[in-house]
C-alpha cells in the first residue's frame, strides 16, 4: 500500500507541475486558451493572474516532491499537509470557479491522501 500511496503522491506532484507550466508559460497559447476558453485578448489580460496561480501550483508540486524524498516522520507529515492543501484548493476552485476542478485537482488529492493515511 505504501508503494501505491507514493505513486499517487508522485502523480499529484506531476499534475501540479503540469499546471505550473500550463498557467505560467502556455496560458496565451493553444493549451492554455483551450483550458480557459478565453480568446487571445482575454488570455493576454489574465496571463499575470494565471502565472501567479501557476506559481502556487508549483509550490504544491515542490512540497509533494519534498514529501516523497524526506525520511519519516517528516515525509509522512509533509505528504498529509500538502495533500490537504491540494484538496482544499481543489474544493475551493471547484465550488467557486469551475466544477471540473473538483475532478482534476480535488479528486486526485483526496485519493492520494486516502492512500497515504491507509498506508500508515
Amino acid at each position: 500500500m505504501e508503494t501505491t500511496a507514493n505513486v499517487l503522491v508522485g502523480l499529484v506532484a506531476a499534475l501540479h507541475a503540469y499546471f505550473l507550466v500550463l498557467e505560467m508559460f502556455l496560458w496565451e497559447r493553444r493549451p492554455g486558451r483551450k483550458l480557459s476558453g478565453f480568446d487571445a485578448a482575454m488570455a493576454r489580460a489574465t496571463a499575470p493572474l494565471a502565472a501567479n496561480q501557476g506559481l502556487y501550483n508549483g509550490f504544491l508540486a515542490a512540497g509533494l516532491i519534498w514529501a516523497l524524498i524526506a525520511d519519516d516522520p517528516t515525509g509522512f507529515r509533509v505528504q498529509v499537509f500538502f495533500l490537504i492543501c491540494v484538496l482544499i484548493a481543489g474544493l475551493y476552485g471547484g465550488l467557486t470557479t469551475n466544477r471540473q476542478i473538483l475532478m482534476a485537482q480535488a479528486a486526485p488529492g483526496a485519493l492520494a491522501l486516502t492512500a497515504v493515511l491507509l498506508a500508515r
